[in-house]
């Protein structure tokens, strides 16, 4: 049987969510990849209301059924990251951490990641005052002054989101007017907690070891202003000044426009055969979950042409299409809590089945509601396969739970948190790693992680942060391959002594050995180079 599929989806947003669906629909061969939580970006989002057809739902809640629309279809899905494309040939090829997968189309739908302003003081204090994700890290500004930077509808959803946690939110905007829908840019100025300046940008922040001061230009007459935290409060910037198209993987082999978007026709084709856009990669005037899931249908349906002519030109052999059998749903009643849904649980089949090694989840808890609750997530997940066994300890410090060996060695993984919300996908692959042959990885990189010496590396995590996950995923992969290393993962809600201890004020935060303190996403090469 050929291995080459139909068509390889590069991202699981909803333009690649959108794509799969109408292509498995045709009945074609299709693998979405997606390099951290199908879904993308639109996760955090916590309310939709302008999606047509839906009056209300979480970015999470929508994206999840369209992944089980397009699992219905017969779409598979691997949660691997792209390292190089090589669209040169008729049959495409994609190299990622997981192997060497190849497709006659190929939908890039790799989306864009929020804009660094770069100026002084931004890089400084990146998780010391200033953040890019409100629904990540608004908790951390409890009663504090803000300043959003930014004009446009993300910057406006956001400052309206974060006047839940601020004592005001003031927005920084470049432009004489806001830069997106009238409703919107009406419901912030009616908000009573949000000031708007116009015609003004940041040009400087500083402090000592936390955010202190901010200083602004008038862009009308330049006069500079200033506000400092010592006579007004404590306060935070929250920088939403646009997106940087993730182009990294072909921007030397396709057309882009000169801010580095994908150049597409009306059918949604780049400038190979083959090889089509959709989402937010892709240049456009307007970058909703709307016109995404548009421009995947638009993609898939050109596309289905492509493949059909390709397979018949050269008597090509693809990937058999095979639709997933769509089990009927059981609801439980009472009063129970489950942690693991019955559809998670089929999606964690064929991974759990390839467990070959025991492994231990062993707790250390006390009576304590967050114990309990622990407590219930090990007995649950160690009930989805054999190799998993449950052991309890006197609890020393707070409430924590570990993954041993069979001989209940502790493998250097410890979970300060419940691995739910974005987090749940990393505790499976700390499962996996553990008691499997594991996840593929370069000989370079696993030689040199077993050359570190002695770490331990803290993580502390949202569990709504999109950009935590890959910190973790790193640091327990190091710590499976170096017995040297220990990996503590706390969702730092339940640890306010460490926000203040380490200043925290964004996550992703990662502490190294109790001294050097770092924020922001890093994967595991950037994360070696610090140790």
């Amino acid at each position: 049987m050929s291995n080459i599929y139909d068509a390889i989806i590069v991202g699981g947003g909803p333009a690649g969510l959108s794509a799969a669906i109408y292509l498995s629909r045709a009945k074609y061969s299709v693998l979405v990849l997606e390099k951290e939580k199908i879904g993308g970006q639109i996760t955090i989002t916590s309310e939709i209301v302008n999606y047509p057809g839906v009056l209300e739902d979480s970015g999470e809640g929508l994206t999840t059924k369209m992944r089980q629309q397009a699992e219905n279809f017969g779409a598979t899905f691997q949660v691997a990251e792209v390292k190089s494309l090589k669209l040169d040939q008729t049959i495409k090829k994609v190299e990622t951490n997981r192997g060497t997968f190849e497709s006659v189309g190929l939908v890039l739908a790799t989306g864009a990641h929020p804009r660094k302003l770069g100026f002084p003081g931004e890089k400084e204090f990146q998780g010391r005052g200033i953040a890019y994700c409100a629904t990540c890290d608004g908790e951390f500004f409890e009663g504090c002054q803000l300043f959003v930077i930014g004009g446009g509808f993300a910057a406006c959803e956001e400052a309206i989101f974060l006047t839940q946690y601020a004592s005001r939110v003031t927005m920084i905007v470049r432009e004489e007017d806001f830069t997106c829908a009238k409703t919107i840019a009406d419901e912030v100025r009616a908000h009573d907690q949000i000031d708007v300046v116009f015609e003004t940008e940041i040009v400087e922040a500083g402090g000592h070891e936390t955010l202190e001061y901010a200083v602004f230009r008038n862009n009308q007459d330049q006069s500079l202003w200033r506000y400092d935290a010592n006579k007004e409060g404590p306060f935070g910037i929250f920088v939403f000044a646009g997106y940087v198209p993730e182009n990294q993987l072909f921007h030397s082999q396709l057309s882009l426009n000169p801010q580095g978007y994908l150049i597409t026709d009306r059918h949604q084709k780049t400038s190979i055969d083959g090889v089509y856009g959709a989402g937010d990669i892709c240049e456009k005037d307007l970058r909703q979950v709307v016109t995404a899931v548009s421009d995947g249908a638009i993609a898939a349906t050109s596309l289905e042409k492509y493949i059909t002519a390709i397979k018949e030109q050269y008597h090509l052999e693809t990937k058999a299409y095979q639709k997933q059998t769509v089990q009927a749903k059981h609801h439980q009643t009472g009063n129970s809590q489950t942690f693991i849904s019955q559809d998670i649980r089929e999606q964690l089949k064929p991974i759990l089945e390839r467990l070959t090694e025991d492994i231990y989840l062993i707790g250390k808890l006390s009576n304590d509601a967050f114990s309990l609750e622990l407590k219930n997530f090990m007995e649950e997940f160690a009930s989805l396969s054999p190799h998993i066994f449950l052991d309890y300890q006197d609890m020393e410090e707070s409430p924590m739970m570990y993954i041993a060996n069979d001989h209940q060695q502790d493998l250097g993984i410890h979970y300060h948190l419940v691995p739910g919300g974005h987090e749940f996908n990393s505790f499976v692959l700390a499962v996996y790693n553990a008691a499997s042959v594991g996840q593929p990885l370069d000989e370079k990189i696993v030689a040199a992680i077993q050359n570190l010496k002695s770490h331990h590396i803290q993580v502390f995590v949202s569990l709504s942060c999109t950009m935590c996950p890959e910190v973790v995923q790193a640091t327990q992969r190091m710590a499976l391959l170096n017995n040297q290393i220990q990996t503590s993962i706390y969702d730092l809600s339940h640890y306010p002594e460490y926000k203040e201890q380490y200043r925290i004020m964004s996550v992703p935060c990662m502490v190294i050995d109790g001294q050097q303190v770092h924020f922001g996403k890093k994967n595991i090469e950037d994360i070696i180079k610090l140790l």
